[in-house]
């Protein structure tokens, strides 16, 4: 396990364990029966995309040396099954950059999991598709950066990724391999996303998503963080396109009284987490770092896993993160009695990778929420 970090005034600090005391906490450990997990492959890309939290560049040795090797991949997979996982997403960076992917897929298989892959479809070959055809996966999902070589290679970096783009999923569809899609509407391709949700939902008979919402780099990178915040769209822009969005918006229409509710609004509790990171999901890292959630880097709540036991972790150390608690009264007074945290990104996990901190209001995220706020029911929140 990761060195505590000592708290600070007005920083978050963890409390000492005590499960009679939060019989909520007893309650979800019985219920965490059924498990899924995601395994970042690597955190290489054969693209560069403007606002992506992960990559780094395709022969990046360094990056490539701490991959978590096949054996301990194996290892992981053991213990997780053993613990009641049914699923698994296959993702990274590109998970097809794996030399063993093949490998790893096979024994995902063989341990009866039920596998998911994201990948941008630019490296699928005829062994991927006989792979996929003769052990299908549950599904592939495919992220759409545009449906204009322009627009699509302003996003990704990369000279001829659109046309590698446009065969691999040619390849996947025309045998049959079930696809999702999805998209991030960001500032070079929003203009274009009414042709991408066309192009995706003509595609398919199962969903596409778009996500409007980019948080930071995990590595704190400076420069490509303020690359993906010129990426962001203003609280405005993300209104009206959700509100464009027939299928988005009335799914926010019909959803009103679960996203806005005073009954999240948590008056006389300093409980950090209310989500539900590490109640049946977890999340290993290509170095092999055993997270609860996707975006969840802060020191105090990571463990590695080639020095620590998965079902220990697991047990014990889960609750002891869902039990870390705020003294900060900036936050306590606003994100811990807000009644819109369902439509804000604001989480422990992405204040973290704004401020430096888990428990730090974020002004950006909490004027999307109160942009979609309004949308929804007209009326302006304070």
């Amino acid at each position: 396990m990761m060195e505590e970090e000592k708290p600070q005034n007005n920083e978050m600090f963890v409390s000492s364990m005590s499960l009679p005391e939060f019989p909520v906490w007893e309650k979800m450990r019985n219920q965490r029966n059924v498990i899924s997990f995601d395994l970042e492959l690597t955190a290489r890309c054969n693209n560069d995309c403007r606002h992506c939290y992960i990559n780094l560049p395709q022969n990046d040795l360094e990056a490539k040396k701490k991959e978590i090797p096949l054996e301990q991949i194996k290892a992981i997979v053991d213990q997780a099954v053993s613990l009641g996982a049914l699923w698994c997403l296959l993702t990274g960076g590109e998970p097809l950059l794996r030399e063993d992917f093949f490998e790893i897929y096979m024994y995902l298989k063989k341990k009866g999991l039920f596998i998911s892959v994201f990948t941008n479809a630019t490296l699928i070959t005829q062994k991927h598709i006989d792979l996929f055809k003769k052990y299908p996966p549950r599904d592939i999902e495919v992220t759409v950066y545009g449906v204009t070589e322009a627009t699509y290679e302003k996003v990704s970096n990369k000279k001829g990724s659109f046309k590698a783009f446009m065969r691999g999923l040619k390849m996947l569809l025309d045998n049959g391999i079930k696809v999702r899609y999805k998209a991030m509407a960001i500032r070079s391709n929003v203009h274009e996303l009414p042709l991408i949700s066309e192009f995706c939902r003509e595609r398919t008979k199962d969903y596409f998503r778009f996500d409007p919402f980019l948080h930071l780099r995990f590595d704190a990178n400076p420069k490509r963080n303020e690359e993906i915040k010129s990426e962001r769209l203003s609280p405005k822009e993300i209104v009206a396109i959700e509100k464009a969005d027939d299928e988005r918006y009335g799914a926010l229409r019909k959803g009103c009284n679960e996203l806005i509710n005073p009954e999240f609004e948590h008056f006389n509790c300093n409980h950090l987490f209310h989500c539900g990171t590490g109640n049946g999901s977890f999340t290993v890292s290509y170095e092999g770092y055993f997270r609860l959630c996707s975006s969840l880097w802060h020191p105090q709540c990571i463990c590695d896993l080639k020095t620590g036991d998965l079902s220990q972790i697991w047990e014990k150390f889960v609750l002891q993160v869902r039990d870390l608690r705020s003294d900060n009264k900036a936050f306590l007074d606003k994100c811990r009695k807000c009644s819109l945290v369902n439509l804000c990104i604001w989480c422990p996990a992405h204040a973290h990778l704004e401020t430096g901190k888990m428990d730090t209001p974020v002004e950006y995220f909490c004027e999307v929420a109160h942009a979609r706020a309004e949308m929804i029911d007209g009326s302006p929140h304070k």
